[in-house]
């Protein structure tokens, strides 16, 4: 089941997944719907959680007195915290310096983690330093990303 941002994620036991990666409109790829897509999604006991909201406003002022984006950003934090593996992906024509910022704190709260950043993304050494030293695995391509999430995600006994 996804479950997108600002909607609550049911306590039912499920795997959760987090996305965390580009998102940037009109820049980034839809990079979201297609991986659920592709590692089956709906045949598993999984959550989904996608910060990519259907009803973001552009124009929301990005401080801690707005409501709207202080929302958003705290339900990203919670679910980045409650989540099983938290994926990334860096889309290579965007700058992406959330994602940058979640991949710190991920490195920094030792969670389980993927990380796809394909060249030229801008600061793909930093990102590479980072995933070596705090351990983190990436993989080379999409293709690769989806078939470390079904392999190591949904391992025997990890079901």
């Amino acid at each position: 089941m996804i479950i997108k941002a600002p909607n609550a994620t049911p306590d039912i036991g499920y795997k959760r997944l987090f996305l965390a990666g580009s998102i940037e409109m009109g820049k980034a790829e839809h990079w979201q719907k297609r991986l659920a897509e592709d590692i089956g999604h709906s045949n598993k006991p999984l959550i989904v959680n996608d910060p990519r909201r259907d009803d973001w406003d552009s124009s929301w002022v990005q401080n801690i007195d707005n409501k709207m984006f202080h929302a958003q950003v705290s339900w990203e934090l919670e679910h980045i915290e409650r989540a099983d593996l938290v994926v990334f992906y860096f889309d290579a024509n965007t700058q992406s310096p959330i994602t940058l910022m979640e991949l710190g704190l991920v490195a920094g709260l030792y969670k389980p983690a993927v990380v796809y950043c394909p060249e030229p993304f801008w600061r793909k050494g930093n990102v590479d330093i980072l995933c070596e030293r705090y351990n983190i695995p990436m993989v080379n391509s999409y293709e690769d990303l989806v078939a470390y999430v079904n392999a190591t995600f949904w391992r025997k006994n990890n079901v």
